[in-house]
């Protein structure tokens, strides 16, 4: 991989953007942002269906997370809401950073020279909540988060599973 953050481009302080170049062909990169079980596999059980309009749910560690798909291109772009809805009465989200977290992802896929994958992930809506770190960390592509200066990325979790799985 790649890691080909945006440290200088100009976005909204709640936005989170990484690029990387996968050597997998889009084909594979979409089974793995798509169908349920591999989706699975590098990031939460779900029960996506990429169709406009078509809504799942991760099943989050502490509640479920409801999503709703925007725009689905098959091996081109992928977009949906995310909804974190915390338990009633959950008491650890009584701080604002941890407040529930409605954002968009988008996922857009571009075949490389050599026929592999541009993978751009772009995550925004997350306000003040520090989320982004830890559910970004964890979708395929390096990921992290300097506090200091939110729109600089940090190298940090190179994980593999979203492509071994597909």
């Amino acid at each position: 991989m790649t890691d080909q953050g945006h440290a200088g481009s100009e976005t909204a302080p709640d936005v989170i953007e990484f690029e990387c170049d996968l050597p997998e062909p889009p084909e594979k990169v979409w089974r793995a942002l798509t169908v349920p079980e591999l989706l699975a596999a590098w990031m939460m059980p779900n029960d996506i269906r990429p169709e406009r309009g078509s809504r799942f749910a991760f099943a989050g560690p502490d509640a479920a997370i409801e999503c709703e798909i925007l725009d689905a291109e098959p091996e081109r772009l992928l977009r949906y809401s995310w909804r974190e809805r915390p338990q009633p009465g959950d008491a650890a989200r009584q701080h604002p950073l941890d407040s529930p977290l409605d954002s968009i992802v988008t996922f857009t896929l571009a075949r490389t020279v050599s026929g592999g994958t541009h993978l751009r992930i772009v995550h925004d809506g997350f306000a003040r909540t520090a989320m982004p770190a830890v559910a970004m960390a964890g979708a395929g592509c390096r990921l992290s988060l300097d506090a200091n200066r939110p729109r600089k990325p940090i190298a940090a979790n190179m994980p593999l599973l979203l492509l071994r799985a597909a």
